[in-house]
């Protein structure tokens, strides 16, 4: 088996990802950062975040593990009391793939055929660079559904619903589930401007299409990555055709992860 590990970068985590290393190497496992097939974070969530981002131009053909060096995440299971038990099972195949669904983000510009795609695991969100009053046509399955305007918007994953989405007052949406949620980040309604004032979700074969109206340079997010766009025609927000995979060992109840992360 080919592995890759991403470390937090902290010393405790360094330390984790250095003692897992040997261990894996020495039950004759292949470290290969170009082309692994299992992808073994070490550190939280943002550190599979991290991993995600790097791997994801082969998102298809690999499968990631999360080792979390403090607090129990939606992503990183493994305590670090565990990993030569997980490294065993990897070494044995002891896992089924768990696929979740992602966020596909299509920029296109004024100049044509020029586009930019990107994939978010968590969310993806949209603002003006200058902190101005965002101002998008909205566009459902190409059809007008309204003229927002407020501090941005927030289109996340089920997987991600849990993080910045639950902050905005969006739903949380098993990941078992194909689907995007857009949610309002701040809008503006009143005897003038009028949104619908909730969360959407939409499943696989729908799409939001946005559309600038009062600028053509935007900030945008993809999870923890902040980007600039000038010239920008319009973007669309989808359920991904790719996916990403987890190798999961042992049950991984949302619900009860939801409960002990919010309520427990």
């Amino acid at each position: 088996m080919k592995f890759s590990i991403v470390s937090k970068g902290d010393t405790k985590s360094n330390a984790l990802t250095d003692k897992m290393k040997n261990y894996m190497l020495g039950m004759d496992m292949v470290l290969d950062e170009k082309s692994p097939e299992i992808v073994v974070s070490v550190g939280g969530d943002g550190t599979l975040l991290q991993a995600f981002h790097r791997y994801q131009h082969i998102v298809s053909d690999v499968s990631f593990v999360g080792v979390h060096t403090g607090h129990l995440g939606f992503y990183a299971d493994w305590g670090q009391d565990e990993v030569e038990r997980l490294i065993v099972a990897l070494k044995n195949d002891n896992y089924e793939i768990v696929e979740y669904p992602l966020v596909e983000v299509m920029i296109h510009y004024d100049k044509v055929g020029m586009e930019t795609k990107y994939l978010a695991l968590n969310e993806a969100t949209l603002r003006m660079t200058n902190g101005s009053t965002l101002v998008m046509d909205v566009d459902i399955r190409n059809r007008h559904f309204e003229r927002f305007r407020g501090d941005g918007l927030c289109i996340s994953t089920p997987s991600g619903s849990t993080a910045y989405n639950k902050a905005l007052g969006g739903a949380i949406i098993h990941p078992s589930i194909e689907a995007v949620q857009m949610t309002e980040i701040a809008s503006i309604n009143n005897r003038v401007f009028r949104t619908v004032g909730s969360p959407l979700v939409l499943p696989k074969h729908h799409f939001v299409n946005v559309r600038p109206v009062n600028s053509e340079e935007y900030q945008m997010t993809i999870d923890h990555v902040n980007l600039v766009h000038k010239g920008v025609k319009s973007i669309q927000f989808s359920v991904a055709e790719e996916k990403i995979r987890f190798a999961r060992f042992r049950p991984f109840p949302f619900w009860q992860r939801v409960h002990d992360s919010f309520i427990s």
